[in-house]
């Protein structure tokens, strides 16, 4: 196993004693393992015992099943935590907004045991009556169990997916048969979550590429296995569809599998209207091929400029192809820096120091400190005391650390009344200032959205911090009036935030398209409390640019002094 499956098998580890009411200290202590793991800049399977051992968090039990893990693929400790905990309770977790916390009351005060027992207790009003669920809860609970089985699957977040799919196509692409091999699908349109994988190939000899897959290690299952189409599952429970075709049909086929039923409908009607056929072997005038072997000659001979991937959703972007007013979307060397990150003095899990010299390998400029404001109290936030004595160690790291720019920041909470956590004397003090909402995202949503729109009209404020609030796979986004926060926004200029956080990538991609129309600048942060999470910002990139986002629309594309200078 490579450190992301161990992490997994960490996290499911601590849900399961989470639900089975564990000690919060145990609990911990495997959440802090998975984090460790993943976070690991080195592979922990070529660490020794001894090694292991030095990480913090990691004891000689910790390294044993990591290196158990390592070595089998298996951990027998979580086999019989699987026997203990009811397997109707662990499906429990595929429910949106229901996390091991709300399992475990769930089965302690109302005795539900599986997906059948929490239906009853929805369509009884039990749910709302118990504290800290709530009727909005409910609510979410019957919509999620009133979809059809396959929606109710969580579907694997892009930033889960992608290593999966680096390693797989490493393996393929030593197949000396294929000319070319690629991903197609939501995957190369960067899409939040995958469902399923689509590798396409070029080759004269389709049977050596297919046996190329059915050789690679982590193949699970073979779904179907044909002369030009296969389909596999992964270990990991990804479905990988491979296509082989003709290496002259590749950019045909390339197009036809990358953009959205509605992207691809577009685009065959446009050749119907020249007269022409348009499918995965390229396009046809009667039965002579036009174009075939690569995207841009299709796009070309239908009189469009080549559309990247990630904004073939049909949003316009072939109405824009035709006039020549595609956005030059934004890339991730277009970032100067980054203005929201967390130390220790809060939640993150490096030093000041160590996070500038992380932003700094990482190739920014400036980096703002926003540790979070008192009310988070789970994560020991700071109140104007320890706030100041924080900026002390700022201007120490200043003074060591050659190569990056360091701002004093915070992330204040947006209380309930739209107030912030901290008095305008302290923020005004700072050079950055995040505003977000922590708690209380279901309100409805007139009072979410007033909220909001309060906190925006502080002067302080600079940008509002992952604005929905949504865990992907886990928590529903509050839901506000839009429109209404923009023209605030707008007006106070302030920015929005797109967190690139892989579980909130919030706001999302037509979140972002609306911002730009309104007008309103954005922020793309990595929210890293890591050294590590830096490399994250290609994920709030990849986002901005499924949103049409460019340059131009980003406040951290600018160098530091002409940030400093924007006008609110």
């Amino acid at each position: 196993m490579d450190n992301r499956e161990i992490a997994n098998v960490f996290d499911e580890i601590a849900d399961l004693l989470e639900i089975s009411g564990a000690n919060f200290f145990r609990v911990r202590a495997y959440r802090n393992a998975a984090r460790i793991t993943r976070d690991h800049p080195v592979p922990l399977s070529s660490l020794t015992t001894e090694q292991l051992c030095e990480l913090p968090g990691i004891g000689e039990e910790l390294a044993a099943k990591i290196e158990t893990l390592s070595s089998t693929g298996r951990l027998p400790f979580l086999d019989e935590l699987k026997k203990k905990v009811p397997s109707g309770l662990v499906e429990l977790r595929s429910i949106r907004g229901l996390g091991p916390k709300r399992i475990k009351l769930l089965g302690e005060l109302l005795e539900v045991r599986d997906k059948e027992g929490l239906r009853r207790a929805a369509e009884a009003g039990r749910i709302r009556a118990v504290r800290g669920l709530g009727a909005k809860l409910e609510e979410q609970i019957l919509h999620a169990l009133a979809e059809p089985a396959a929606q109710q699957e969580k579907r694997m977040l892009y930033a889960d997916a992608e290593p999966i799919v680096n390693a797989l196509l490493t393996h393929m692409r030593k197949c000396r048969a294929a000319t070319a091999i690629d991903v197609a699908g939501s995957f190369r349109r960067r899409r939040e979550t995958v469902g399923d994988i689509d590798v396409l190939a070029a080759s004269s000899k389709p049977q050596s590429v297919t046996e190329q897959l059915r050789a690679y290690g982590p193949v699970k299952e073979v779904l179907a296995s044909g002369e030009t189409k296969t389909s596999v599952v992964l270990a990991d429970g990804l479905q990988v569809d491979l296509r082989v075709v003709a290496p002259g049909d590749f950019g045909a086929a390339l197009l036809y599998f990358t953009g959205s039923k509605a992207h691809g409908i577009h685009l065959r009607k446009i050749a119907q209207d020249r007269s022409l056929l348009l499918n995965e072997y390229g396009l046809f005038r009667g039965k002579k091929a036009i174009a075939a072997a690569d995207e841009k000659g299709v796009y070309r001979a239908l009189g469009l400029e080549w559309i990247p991937p990630e904004i073939r959703e049909d949003r316009g972007e072939i109405e824009a192809a035709a006039s020549g007013k595609l956005p030059h979307l934004i890339a991730r060397k277009d970032l100067r820096g980054d203005l929201h990150s967390h130390s220790t003095w809060t939640d993150g899990r490096a030093s000041i120091e160590e996070m500038a010299r992380g932003a700094a390998r990482a190739g920014l400029e400036y980096l703002a400190v926003t540790d979070h404001s008192k009310r988070l109290t789970m994560a020991h936030g700071l109140d104007p005391k320890r706030l100041r004595e924080q900026w002390r160690e700022i201007d120490r790291v200043v003074a060591k650390v050659r190569g990056i720019k360091l701002l004093r920041g915070i992330e204040v909470d947006i209380l309930e009344d739209g107030s912030l956590d901290l008095p305008d004397d302290v923020l005004s003090e700072l050079d950055w200032v995040v505003a977000s909402v922590h708690y209380k995202i279901e309100q409805n949503s007139r009072d979410l959205t007033r909220r909001i729109v309060k906190a925006i009209g502080n002067p302080n404020v600079d940008v509002l911090g992952h604005p929905t609030g949504r865990l992907i796979n886990h928590r529903a986004p509050g839901h506000f009036d839009l429109d209404e926060v923009l023209r605030a926004a707008r007006g106070e200029g302030c920015a929005m935030e797109i967190n690139s956080q892989p579980e909130r990538l919030d706001l999302d991609d037509v979140m972002c398209i609306a911002a730009k129309r309104a007008g309103v600048k954005m922020v793309i942060s990595s929210d890293a409390h890591h050294p590590n999470q830096f490399a994250g910002l290609e994920y709030g990139v990849n986002q901005a640019r499924r949103g049409w986002i460019e340059s131009s629309d980003v406040l951290n594309s600018r160098p530091l002094s002409k940030l400093r200078q924007r006008s609110r």
